[in-house]
């Protein structure tokens, strides 16, 4: 599985998108991406209130489970490496998805991102059968303050890692949207997968 930043739209892509892809499996990212700040669409916090804003941040999302798919994982935050490509769960931890600080967390306005491994070179990961979902099922994100954001998946898409829709995932939306990015298709002559399944869901 691969996960890189887009260096074009200053934005992140779960398992790959376009340009050079990178291994996850070597813990990295790849092509440099900006700052979380320049990514959040003019806002400087993760929740897109704006810059001075005196809110209270919003309590990070500690656990994502897909009920019909058995799917349950603590989320570990994902930011960016000191040379600005995107962190990736390592690959010990398959298991386990992550939040991408850079998106507003799950629940807030805009569109929140968590990614993780359909597979690792230690095996199947935590979002193996991720591909199995359907239209109208449930995701709920826990935070650190013990309050659940209920989900319901509007749609999935697979796409060409060449081809990622960075705009339709990461773009600004009014929506309390959340996005789960995995990686699916066929592997390429390196052993990656060379598409990502993306699945779109919206707060209920």
């Amino acid at each position: 599985m691969t996960l890189l930043a887009l260096a074009s739209a200053g934005l992140v892509t779960g398992c790959g998108g376009s340009d050079t892809p990178a291994s996850a499996a070597s813990g990295r990212g790849a092509d440099p991406a900006p700052t979380p700040s320049a990514a959040a669409s003019g806002t400087d916090r993760p929740d897109g209130s704006p810059a001075g804003s005196t809110a209270a941040a919003p309590a990070a999302p500690t656990r994502v489970s897909v009920p019909s798919l058995g799917i349950s994982s603590e989320l570990m935050p994902l930011g960016l490496n000191e040379d600005g490509t995107v962190e990736v769960p390592p690959a010990d931890r398959g298991m386990t998805a992550g939040w991408y600080t850079g998106r507003p967390v799950p629940g807030a306005p805009g569109p929140a991102v968590i990614i993780g491994h359909n597979a690792t070179r230690h095996g199947p990961a935590v979002f193996k059968d991720l591909k199995d979902i359907r239209e109208g099922a449930r995701i709920t994100v826990r935070n650190a303050a013990g309050a659940n954001a209920h989900f319901r998946v509007t749609g999935t898409e697979t796409v060409s890692k060449e081809e990622f829709p960075t705009q339709k995932v990461y773009g600004s939306t009014a929506e309390r949207a959340l996005r789960l990015v995995t990686c699916d298709g066929a592997f390429d002559a390196e052993g990656h997968p060379v598409d990502n399944l993306i699945v779109y869901a919206v707060r209920s």
